[in-house]
C-alpha cells in the first residue's frame, strides 16, 4: 500500500510539474504557444482549469504526504547494532590492563 501511495504521489508531481510550466507566467510562458488551442475552450476556461488543476493537484500531494506517513513500513529490531557490539564485550578490569615495559636505568 505505501508504494502505491508513493507511485500516485510521483505521478502527481510529475503533473504539477507539466501543469505550472503550461500556465501563463507574468511575461510570456509555454501557454502563449498554444494560443491556437485556446480559441477551442476559449482562454478564460483555460486559465480556470490550469488554476483549478493546480490547486486541486497541491492539494492532493499534501493529502499523500500525510497518507503515506501511515502506511511507512514498520520495523521490528529489538536492540540496534551498537548495542548488540557492546553487549559482546567484557568491560575492562585495571588489574589485566597490559603494563609497559618500563624503561630500564644503567
Amino acid at each position: 500500500m505505501y508504494l502505491a501511495v508513493i507511485g500516485i504521489l510521483i505521478f502527481a508531481s510529475v503533473l504539477m510539474c507539466g501543469i505550472v510550466l503550461i500556465q501563463e507566467s507574468k511575461g510570456v510562458g509555454l501557454a502563449s504557444s498554444f494560443s491556437a488551442h485556446n480559441n477551442l475552450m476559449g482562454v478564460r476556461k483555460t486559465t480556470d482549469f490550469l488554476e483549478k488543476a493546480t490547486w486541486g493537484l497541491a492539494i492532493s500531494m499534501v493529502l499523500l504526504s500525510v497518507i503515506s506517513a501511515a502506511f511507512v513500513p514498520k520495523t521490528t529490531v529489538e536492540e540496534t547494532p551498537i548495542e548488540i557490539s557492546t553487549q559482546g564485550q567484557q568491560s575492562t578490569d585495571a588489574s589485566n590492563t597490559p603494563t609497559f615495559p618500563a624503561t630500564q636505568q644503567n
